[in-house]
């Protein structure tokens, strides 16, 4: 049996512990929360789209129904709410600088050709910058050139291809590069893939334009230009191609404090 004195220590142990523990509550509930001082604008409201559907503030670039958007629609072939490539390619009308692209596409279910020959097309931003489109289901070719590769600068971190026939889709992020009144690119084109809800391009910086016979390399343009879709002889098939304008939220910093003399 414990002795009076032990029995006592053992007491006033388990209060100075709750003691502490209290200390500590208040000490945490004392804490003054951080401010950056930064006025920030409340976010614009846009209501998500439905089953890959273009969000609100979405510009609807092609609905299955027409090709108005684009120049070059007239050589496509409309049918069941898709469009087929032929003859040439699609150039927007409008212009887009920093934004997010998405599209769906699907290469021939009957397989024909091989490499680079089997449901090749791309998107090219600016004319420029192509995200490649390819069959890549079980169908070899160099690493970067293949589907979802930034063209002859960067493989796909994973092949996400589904099979010929198959939909897929494109969620692609795109930021244009900047340049000075030298035209020397001060910031480079950075792209961001997403294939079939995958990432296979994160956050890649690229060296230039995207070149089958040259290396990449930067030239000065304008801040906004049209998006081009490629016709590489493939009858490759699109649907469901909307994009967002990307504009950066900017608050308003504090003025600087001046230093006591």
């Amino acid at each position: 049996m414990k002795s009076l004195r032990t029995c006592i220590l053992c007491v006033a142990a388990s209060a100075v512990s709750v003691t502490a523990v209290l200390l500590l509550r208040d000490r945490a509930d004392a804490q003054v929360e951080y401010k950056s001082g930064i006025v920030w604008p409340e976010p614009e409201i846009v209501t998500p789209g439905k089953d890959n559907g273009p969000p609100s503030d979405a510009v609807v670039l092609f609905d299955g129904k027409d090709l108005s958007q684009w120049k070059g629609g007239e050589n496509w072939i409309l049918k069941d709410g898709y469009a087929i490539a032929a003859k040439s390619g699609l150039s927007t009308k409008e212009s887009f600088g920093d934004c997010q692209l998405h599209l769906e596409f699907a290469s021939s279910e009957e397989v024909k050709g091989s490499g680079q020959g089997r449901g090749n097309s791309g998107i090219y931003f600016m004319g420029k910058y192509e995200v490649q489109i390819l069959d890549s289901y079980e169908n070899k070719t160099y690493f970067d050139g293949q589907c979802a590769s930034i063209y002859k600068q960067h493989p796909p971190l994973v092949n996400a291809c589904r099979k010929p026939g198959e939909w897929q889709t494109y969620d692609i992020i795109f930021e244009a590069p900047r340049f000075d009144s030298e035209k020397k690119p001060t910031r480079p084109c950075i792209i961001t893939v997403l294939h079939n809800g995958i990432v296979v391009q994160n956050h890649f910086e690229l060296t230039g334009g995207t070149y089958f016979d040259r290396p990449a390399a930067y030239v000065a343009h304008s801040p906004k230009a049209p998006i081009n879709i490629q016709f590489h002889g493939n009858p490759v098939k699109f649907r469901n191609i909307w994009i967002r304008e990307l504009k950066e939220i900017v608050g308003k910093k504090p003025e600087p404090k001046e230093e006591k003399k």
